[in-house]
């Protein structure tokens, strides 16, 4: 992966809507969370590579509501980066878990996510199948439950 790539904290109006758009297919559901967020874009060369979204739960838990990589940037280490930058992010403000949710057809983001530390914590059945309008496909399969992880800061 490349190493000069730099993470910058951007406002809720400079965020990419289109990169938003691969990780979560509801320009609504982004909408809702992402003025109550810390929007952080990771760019190398000048060209934006990754965004990761740091949303509030409660005050110990910040969950990563976003996580995307430009499609040809991806499997290059920079999602495992911008997971690692969170983890930094919510210490440093005084977190003491870190959260992340995914679908149950996820599997690339799931091993991931379990390698760095993170353990199903729980699952919330048809999630996808009653919040989102269209049904979402992922590795020949509907998408329908939605998955949460947890990862204990130290």
């Amino acid at each position: 992966m490349e190493k000069d790539f730099v993470i910058e904290k951007i406002s809720s109006t400079m965020a990419p809507i289109e990169l938003l758009l691969l990780a979560d297919p509801s320009r609504e559901l982004i909408e809702q969370y992402l003025s109550e967020s810390s929007i952080f874009l990771a760019s190398s060369k000048g060209k934006t590579k990754g965004i990761i979204v740091l949303y509030p739960i409660e005050e110990s838990i910040l969950e990563i509501k976003n996580l995307a990589v430009v499609p040809s940037f991806q499997k290059k280490g920079l999602g495992k980066n911008l997971i690692l930058f969170a983890e930094n992010f919510a210490k440093a403000n005084g977190y003491t878990k870190l959260r992340i949710c995914t679908g149950n057809t996820s599997f690339h983001q799931l091993a991931l996510y379990q390698k760095l530390g993170f353990q199903k914590k729980d699952k919330i059945p048809n999630f996808f199948l009653e919040q989102y309008p269209e049904p979402i496909f992922e590795n020949g399969m509907q998408c329908k439950d939605l998955i949460v992880l947890e990862k204990e800061l130290i």
